[in-house]
């Protein structure tokens, strides 16, 4: 394992990055409303982060076609964008987003309600964003990348949810996917240690059903093996002297 520890210029760079992600999720959340195609959505996204400049780096990553990944309902991560797939009301989809600039990358994803939904996926979008702050909480320099994974797991499951385990959080910023690994299950005080200037993804992916997931033909959707919804919230996090900074994260959004 190879974790890349930043400099603050490279910081610097991974949050301009952030700060694209930051505004395309104000035009997404606008833009989720009943008769939009998951492709309109993707091809929205990548114009707009292309107008700042910047590289939509999902598109052609190890071969993946959508510009973002947008996943609905049963999908948990990698839904293909498509011009068949519709947004109902009741729905809920989720973006993934990464963006480089500059060479540098910040990954996050959001899980926004189509109109009204039931009051069942309004709760499984609010745990999913809890059991990231939750995660978050246990980021400083010293303790271990189990901590967060444990910190996530123990909350999501008091609510009879379960976490994939196929999928999970990872180093981020001078590539898509760096090391260190990061589950959404785990023990307290196992891993590799979290040290100042890392750059990571923390990333919970929920499922209302069971943990258990199926990639389709296509080699990418993922969707749960019961058809329960699911959902997804991530941001991208820098390690500081005590603690952490969310740098994917619209000021006013942290509620914590």
């Amino acid at each position: 394992m190879s974790i890349i520890i930043k400099s603050p210029r490279e910081i610097a760079l991974i949050k301009e990055a952030g700060k694209i992600v930051i505004d395309l999720f104000d035009i997404l959340k606008e833009n989720t409303v009943p008769g939009k195609s998951t492709w309109e959505l993707a091809h929205l996204a990548g114009n707009f982060i292309r107008s700042q400049g910047a590289i939509p780096s999902c598109k052609d990553y190890e071969g993946y076609p959508g510009e973002i990944c947008v996943s609905v309902n049963d999908t948990l991560v990698h839904g293909i964008p498509s011009k068949k797939i519709i947004l109902k009301e009741g729905d809920i989809v989720s973006y993934d987003v990464l963006v480089t600039k500059n060479g540098y990358t910040a990954d996050a994803a959001r899980t926004y309600p189509v109109g009204k939904v039931s009051e069942e996926a309004t709760k499984l979008m609010e745990v999913t964003e809890e059991a990231f702050f939750k995660g978050v909480s246990m980021v400083k320099p010293g303790n271990h990348i189990g901590d967060i994974s444990n910190a996530i797991e123990t909350y999501v499951k008091s609510f009879g949810y379960s976490l994939t385990e196929d999928f999970a959080g990872h180093g981020v910023g001078r590539e898509v996917h760096e090391d260190p690994f990061i589950p959404n299950v785990g023990k307290p005080h196992i891993g590799p240690r979290i040290c100042k200037g890392m750059t990571i993804a923390i990333e919970p992916m929920v499922n209302l059903g069971k943990k258990d997931v199926k990639i389709l033909d296509d080699g990418w959707t993922t969707k749960t093996i019961d058809g329960k919804i699911c959902s997804h919230y991530e941001n991208t996090v820098v390690v500081t002297d005590d603690g952490y900074e969310i740098i994917t994260l619209k000021e006013g959004e942290n509620r914590h």
